[in-house]
């Protein structure tokens, strides 16, 4: 059954040389990604979630930068650890956390404090 098409096989053809690639190590981050990538690695704070800012809102509770800061500081601290969600006391509010999405999940003033017991935690830090 011959319908009359012969393939002929083709040489492998070398590929034409392009520019050659930079060294990252010694040439630092090439391309826009790169740049993107950095600036998010040095802007990475600690975000809180829908339902710990009404919590906030409603308790009153207000962080300055220096207990952000701090908050950030014990994030990092129990994520060295490989804590996945965390209880942070920083003063007199309690905050617990996902590490793995540095995420508050919810807020409590020292009020709310008594009587309350924090589950689904695997560690806990002062900051």
């Amino acid at each position: 059954m011959n319908d009359g098409l012969t393939i002929l096989p083709q040489p492998i053809q070398p590929v034409s040389p392009t520019q050659p690639a930079k060294n990252r190590s010694a040439g630092g981050p090439v391309g826009a990604f790169d740049q993107f990538l950095q600036q998010a690695q040095k802007s990475s704070a600690v975000t809180f979630s829908a339902h710990a800012q009404s919590r906030m809102a409603a308790r009153g509770i207000n962080f300055d930068a220096t207990q952000l800061q701090r908050l950030e500081q014990a994030v990092a601290r129990v994520d060295a650890k490989g804590g996945r969600d965390s209880l942070v006391m920083l003063d007199d509010t309690a905050l617990v956390v996902s590490v793995k999405n540095e995420t508050v999940v919810t807020v409590v003033d020292r009020d709310q404090l008594k009587n309350n017991v924090f589950t689904q935690i695997d560690s806990a830090v002062i900051a």
